[in-house]
């Protein structure tokens, strides 16, 4: 064994040790700056991608000793090179990132056994902490999921995701409530109408898109939940306006009056695939510990840091203004330790939290401070496959909803599935929080099918994409040209 693979090892054991004790458990900044250093010494030694990148900005190991100085590399570098700091062969996890109109240019996000424990056990711990705060040990609940299941999407981050939190938070009756033929909206209500008769909470999980149209179609039908007390609901992926209107209180005085879930009980998510951790906001958690209530915001957890960045020069900036945020985490040990996002937040409480407002766009070569109104994460996400998710979530729970019986009016039967009627526009499969594929028409047909067969060929045959990428760079996609990657000022 070499002694990068030792070092590897040993950080790997070391930082699911930091993982496994919890949110609450501090890690000094003198720790985080050792293990940092650490990260970086082993991710130049290994990842060819990176140390090109470092060379080019002149920042190698032993050049830096603090953990802020670390080369930050771009998330829309990983839409064009490997970025990973182990041997790809080794590759057990991937995933499609997000943020780009062409299924044929997404990038890969590989991870190893090591890093698929990293960041499997990282979000289950933040799952548990935030989503799930009163949950006693092996405590679990029915879990309905807006998003489709693995086996449908293999390489989404969000499908892998929210089955683990299933596995490890819900009961067998859980449910995912996305098929290629749409929402599930059947199974939905019945399961609702359950929760109410059995007085057994359940959690909702999904996209906010999702949730914000259906219940509009709920208010149309004058149909509400009174889901019991311990209910809650999780979402993510934002919001971009597509159903009219609706600001985040606005969502949230929705959810109580559909559903009858108290603000308290609603949490958001956001997650990057390109780094490990998922970040929940603490309203619930705050609650369920006994904190004081405070506006929400989302704690990073010791094992990560949180900064956003001035968009004209990359420069730190101080609690409460806006910048791009970028996040060093030290789970992600398979690719890269730091990643500069384009999204727009700011942190608070010394940078202990941290909150996210939009999207940048840039303009006249200049990144804005303005959250684009066409990419607005406020708070939903962005690409094509966001604008196909809304007009499809439109069509599908509309016609569902149209066909679909209220539970509570009906003798219970064998478990009905609606499918789109024979005639009718062909429905397509969803893609929460980072991908979901589908359109009322005839094209949207063909992008579902190209989307599960790049799901698909990204599971099956990744070695034929390693291949296709690096002979991509050998023709002169090559790292030294990353400083172009995002406009400075």
């Amino acid at each position: 064994m070499s002694q990068s693979e030792i070092a590897r090892q040993r950080l790997t054991t070391e930082v699911l040790a930091i993982i496994e004790a919890g949110v609450d458990t501090p890690l000094s900044d003198a720790e985080f700056n050792r293990y940092s250093l650490e990260l970086f010494a082993l991710q130049y030694e290994t990842n060819k991608i990176f140390r090109e990148f470092c060379d080019a900005k002149m920042v190698r190991p032993g050049d830096v000793g603090r953990w802020q100085d670390i080369p930050m590399v771009y998330n829309d570098v990983f839409k064009t090179h490997l970025v990973a700091s182990f041997p790809l062969e080794q590759s057990v996890m991937a995933c499609l990132t997000g943020g780009t109109t062409s299924l044929t240019q997404r990038g890969r996000i590989f991870r190893d056994e090591d890093g698929q424990k990293l960041v499997f056990n990282a979000n289950k711990m933040m799952t548990g902490a935030y989503l799930f705060p009163d949950f006693t040990e092996n405590h679990r609940c029915r879990i309905l999921i807006l998003a489709p299941s693995p086996q449908l999407a293999p390489s989404m981050g969000m499908a892998i995701g929210m089955d683990q939190t299933r596995r490890h938070f819900g009961t067998d009756d859980s449910l995912f409530l996305l098929g290629k033929s749409g929402i599930d909206v059947t199974s939905l209500l019945k399961a609702l109408r359950e929760s109410e008769a059995s007085g057994a909470p359940v959690a909702l999980i999904g996209a906010t898109a999702a949730y914000v149209y259906f219940f509009q179609s709920c208010r149309r039908k004058k149909m509400t939940f009174h889901l019991p007390p311990g209910s809650r609901i999780c979402d993510g992926g934002g919001y971009r306006g597509r159903f009219g209107v609706v600001t985040r209180n606005d969502y949230y005085a929705m959810v109580k009056e559909i559903l009858d879930i108290p603000e308290s009980h609603c949490v958001n998510v956001l997650g990057e695939v390109e780094t490990a951790t998922n970040l929940f906001d603490d309203q619930l958690r705050r609650q369920a510990v006994g904190l004081l209530p405070r506006a929400r915001t989302r704690p990073v957890p010791p094992w990560s840091r949180v900064v956003a960045m001035n968009i004209d020069d990359m420069t730190p900036l101080p609690d409460g203004e806006v910048g791009l945020l970028a996040h060093w985490d030290l789970a992600n040990i398979p690719t890269v330790l730091s990643v500069i996002t384009d999204n727009l937040g700011y942190t608070v409480y010394g940078g202990t939290a941290c909150e996210m407002v939009g999207r940048a766009k840039i303009e006249q070569g200049k990144v804005s401070p303005l959250p684009d109104e066409e990419r607005s994460m406020g708070p939903l996400g962005d690409s094509a496959i966001f604008r196909m998710l809304e007009t499809y979530t439109n069509f599908s729970i509309d016609l569902k909803m149209r066909l679909a019986k209220d539970p509570r009016k009906e003798v219970p039967g064998i478990r009905e599935e609606i499918e789109a009627r024979p005639g009718s526009v062909a429905s397509c499969p969803q893609i929460v929080d980072e991908l979901l594929v589908a359109q009322a028409d005839k094209e949207a047909a063909r992008l579902r099918d190209a989307s599960l067969d790049a799901f698909r060929n990204q599971t099956d045959r990744p070695l034929d994409w390693y291949k296709t990428a690096a002979e991509r760079q050998q023709l002169g996609d090559h790292p030294a040209g990353l400083k172009s990657e995002k406009p400075s000022g």
